[in-house]
């Protein structure tokens, strides 16, 4: 069986909830606010955490830095359902932009979600941009070479979405596949794009697309053999297409965090203290009850 890869989880705060979402797009694609955000700043807004305000410290969160006084600029991939999603009405919603919220909240600011392709929802918060990064981010070496991240606060699944009647029944059958579908700047192309020396199929086995979406619409038009993405968004994609299904082996187990600058530790410290008591008073499990049920 391919190797199941795992990082190590917070005690305490371990969730089951999605690893590594977005695209990669490096530009904005759409900055309508949040119901309860702000619009959001004006393009060209630069600095990392010392061009930023100061907020007074108060309930135990310390001195922190934002990028702009009085609010929580959250830059996103506003496709990964049930996490973060566009509602009709232009809107933010999801379990990111909601657990976002409440932050916001205790640490006494606005919050403003921005909505951009995944790679640039990370350089937006690694460049000052925007105070933190939330779109389904899995913590890995490369990216904690360019930022921090909070405490890991879920547990991060990849499956692996194939046709019903498909000879690939296991994870093992992944090795027999011709081409294998993933979303782009994901932990799942990283890991099946990898060598097979190094538990991966290879890059000319993996075909990577600009939404997990993109990627399930090939597969159902029989144009891949199969679909390596995140547990959650893959349940809501087979529920919108009969004829799918997930193999019941996890592809892979990792942890997710919140991205914010590297070396603004005061606002991680903030972040990490806010996150705490979210789940201590159970407000991040309601957060998670309400996108998510029991099976």
């Amino acid at each position: 069986m391919k190797k199941i890869l795992a990082l190590a989880m917070a005690a305490a705060m371990t969730l089951s909830m999605a690893a590594c979402g977005g695209g990669n797009s490096n530009a904005p694609a759409n900055s309508t606010p949040a119901a309860s955000s702000n619009p959001p700043a004006a393009s060209g807004n630069q600095g990392g955490s010392s061009a930023g305000a100061s907020t007074p410290a108060s309930d135990g969160y310390g001195e922190f830095t934002t990028v702009e006084p009085g609010k929580l600029i959250m830059s996103t991939e506003a496709t990964f359902p049930p996490y973060e999603m566009i509602a009709d009405d232009g809107s933010f919603i999801g379990i990111d932009v909601e657990v976002a919220q409440a932050i916001a909240d205790k640490l006494g600011l606005e919050l403003q979600v921005d909505n951009m392709g995944f790679d640039a929802a990370l350089t937006a918060a690694q460049t000052g941009q925007s105070d933190i990064a939330m779109a389904g981010i899995t913590v890995n070496e490369e990216r904690l070479a360019v930022m921090d991240f909070s405490d890991s606060y879920a547990t991060g699944v990849q499956v692996v979405i194939v046709k019903e009647d498909s000879p690939i029944q296991t994870i093992d059958d992944l090795s027999n596949a011709e081409m294998i579908g993933t979303q782009k700047a994901t932990t799942g192309y990283i890991y099946c794009s990898a060598a097979p020396e190094d538990d991966g199929y290879g890059e000319d086995h993996v075909t990577a697309y600009d939404t997990g979406a993109l990627a399930v619409m090939a597969l159902v038009n029989g144009q891949i053999d199969a679909v390596v993405i995140d547990n959650e968004p893959a349940k809501a994609f087979v529920a919108q297409n009969p004829g799918l299904k997930i193999l019941d082996t996890e592809f892979a187990v990792e942890d997710y965090a919140i991205g914010v600058a590297k070396g603004n530790t005061d606002l991680l410290h903030a972040i990490n203290t806010a996150m705490a008591e979210l789940i201590k008073e159970g407000t991040f499990q309601q957060i998670v009850d309400k996108y998510i049920t029991a099976e």
